[in-house]
């Protein structure tokens, strides 16, 4: 099978990976094909910018996402803009890599009201616009599942991610696709619709929800393992005009623990097969 037929606009992301190295990643992931690699912080650890361009370089791969920054809210002023600051670094960090997006998981506090919280979200977001425009990277908001509301994301559908779209209106602020976070969404065709009418959908991740599910973190399943209607899905962003990469981001103790080629193996033929 030919490398455009299998990997096509696919991409995975350093996590899905993570006992490789970025180097190893690089490595295993151009070997079969996969063109994309959405870049995690962690695994940054111990390289300069430069050094992890030249890595990722080598192998010639392109990177869709720097993964993550946001986590904005916290109780003190103070706080909050040392958290501005700090995504300012990683706007800086994904353009030296030539990524084109930061995802932002705006983070939670609880016993603070999420109206509260969603306020200090876009005041964050309208606080990197400049940076963000500058250096040509775009801030890609992700919604999570509603049970990471208490302490990882006010934001958890995507019609809050898309009204502070709106109410910031620029172009370089829109919004991750997770289908493991928005697949249960009784809205999810209309949102998706109407991201596109401003061309707001930036990334489209890809995984499947095990069931059971044995641990809300790390146990999301490979695609066709689960049971989120991806196809549809895919169909639904690209009818809204979403034509960019197709980003596999699974967390998982079990395909960690197991033969990482082996693992990209599955991931190529499931994508082939399933999305």
């Amino acid at each position: 099978m030919t490398k455009s037929s299998r990997c096509h606009r696919l991409a995975v992301h350093t996590q899905t990976t993570k006992p490789l190295s970025l180097a190893a990643a690089s490595a295993a992931y151009a070997q079969r094909g996969i063109e994309g690699i959405s870049v995690w912080v962690e695994a940054l650890e111990g390289l300069t910018t430069p050094q992890a361009k030249q890595i990722i370089d080598d192998f010639g791969l392109q990177v869709p996402a720097l993964v993550r920054g946001g986590f904005f809210c916290a109780a003190s002023l103070s706080e909050r803009e040392s958290r501005i600051e700090n995504n300012r670094r990683l706007i800086e960090t994904a353009a030296g890599l030539d990524a084109e997006m930061l995802v932002l998981v705006v983070g939670a506090l609880p016993g603070e009201s999420l109206e509260t919280q969603r306020g200090w979200v876009r005041d964050g977001i309208e606080h990197l616009l400049a940076d963000a425009e500058a250096a040509n990277v775009k801030l890609a908001i992700e919604p999570l599942h509603p049970m990471y509301a208490a302490d990882k994301s006010c934001i958890n559908r995507i019609a809050e991610a898309r009204q502070i779209c709106d109410a910031l209106d620029h172009p370089a602020v829109g919004v991750a696709v997770d289908v493991y976070h928005v697949w249960w969404d009784p809205d999810l065709s209309r949102e998706i619709c109407l991201l596109g009418t401003k061309n707001q959908i930036f990334a489209f991740h890809l995984c499947d929800w095990r069931v059971p599910t044995r641990d809300l973190l790390t146990d999301r399943a490979l695609m066709g393992d689960g049971c989120i209607d991806l196809k549809r899905l895919r169909r639904e962003v690209e009818a809204a005009g979403f034509q960019g990469w197709n980003e596999v981001e699974i967390f998982s103790e079990q395909h960690w623990a197991e033969d990482q080629n082996a693992f990209l193996d599955q991931i190529v033929e499931r994508y082939n097969h399933v999305c």
